[in-house]
């Protein structure tokens, strides 16, 4: 299997480094086939995740689907895909826990869940946590989803990718790729990972703005896929 891991990365400089070398080479092979997407830094994150191996890309407009979708591009041709942060808040040594299902033929996308029981005290915030739940809750009702967390650690095959034709620019990227993978009925699994602070501030529940952007996105795109009748099955 020929699996490449996306990193979208916005002034990540204290963390990008640890995070490439956290992830494992027997599973990827090569660190080239690390994909660091610069989503408009105006710190040395390109300059270090280069100097540290990874595949470095531009996508000066910020948005994390946005940096997604460019990192998507760059890791064709391959099987699988592999999403994570790049503020060190995941583990990346859980990546071989997140493949297994697929590797096993089991499913087609693999959620990491953010267990209460494997998260470091303070690295969700009050409305991390209230928004994961009310979005799982969301899709329970409407798509029969048993998703417990919107976690940003993640795997997909390819092909399955190419069925849900992504289009989310932003915060809401996480959401649409698991909402219209229950639309198209893909086999799906969640396994828990481990999660710990991030280096640095966030983007998201590091301000008020953020936390406002980042909910509206999420609760919006569910509205809009609700509205939307499409089942993104073949």
């Amino acid at each position: 299997m020929n699996i490449k891991v996306v990193i979208p990365a916005r002034n990540e400089a204290r963390a990008i480094t640890k995070v490439i070398s956290e992830i494992p080479l027997r599973i990827i092979k090569d660190s080239a086939n690390i994909i660091v997407v610069d989503n408009g830094s105006s710190d040395e994150t390109a300059d270090i995740a280069k100097a540290a191996g990874a595949t470095v890309i531009s996508v000066p407009i910020p948005g994390y689907g946005r940096a997604c979708l460019a990192g998507i591009k760059t890791a064709r041709p391959c099987d699988i895909v592999v999403f994570l942060d790049g503020d060190a808040s995941d583990f990346p040594e859980d990546m071989a826990a997140i493949l297994q299902p697929i590797l096993d033929g089991k499913a087609d996308i693999v959620i990491g869940s953010r267990l209460v029981e494997s998260i470091e005290k303070g690295s969700l915030t009050v409305q991390q946590r209230f928004g994961n739940r009310l979005a799982c809750w969301l899709m329970t009702v409407f798509w029969n989803g048993t998703f417990t967390d919107l976690g940003p650690f993640r795997a997909i095959k390819m092909d399955a990718l190419d069925r849900l034709n992504m289009q989310a620019p932003t915060y809401g990227w996480t959401v649409e790729m698991q909402v219209r993978a229950l639309k198209a009925g893909l086999p799906y699994q969640e396994v828990p990972v481990r999660y710990r602070k991030r280096i640095g501030k966030s983007k998201i529940s590091g301000t008020i703005r953020g936390v406002v952007l980042a909910g509206t996105y999420i609760l919006g795109t569910i509205a809009r896929e609700r509205m939307n009748g499409k089942s993104y099955k073949n």
